[in-house]
């Protein structure tokens, strides 16, 4: 009987932790212009990341966990020093997969690759 409510209890347990499943998004912001571009920010419902330079050609990756809904913001400055702001994309909770976020001296493109939950 010990054996048995053991086994039980792994059953239970195994099924509860694979329901707790995090639900993240992979956001990739790349600097696809010959110039470096700085103080990048992205701002998403109830939160923020940024970076404080890109050079040219290089990536940063940061995983993102919506907790409601709403557009993201992308801010930065090019290498003349002017800011850009663009539209990104909206994003949900309990949204998954991956943003695309490539950057000029002038905007911002996103290309998101999400599935919700």
């Amino acid at each position: 009987m010990k054996v048995f409510c053991s086994a039980a209890f792994l059953v239970v347990l195994l099924a509860v932790s694979a329901c707790n499943h995090s639900h993240v998004i992979q956001v990739n912001v790349t600097n696809a212009s010959n110039e470096k571009v700085s103080t990048v920010v992205i701002d998403y419902p109830e939160a923020t990341f940024g970076i404080n330079s890109l050079e040219p050609g290089k990536s940063f990756q940061y995983k993102i966990k919506p907790t409601a809904n709403g557009a993201l913001k992308i801010a930065f400055r090019n290498a003349r020093g002017m800011s850009r702001e663009a539209a990104g994309p909206v994003v949900n909770k309990n949204d998954e997969g991956t943003i695309e976020i490539k950057l000029t001296q002038d905007s911002a493109v996103s290309e998101p690759k999400l599935a919700g939950k």
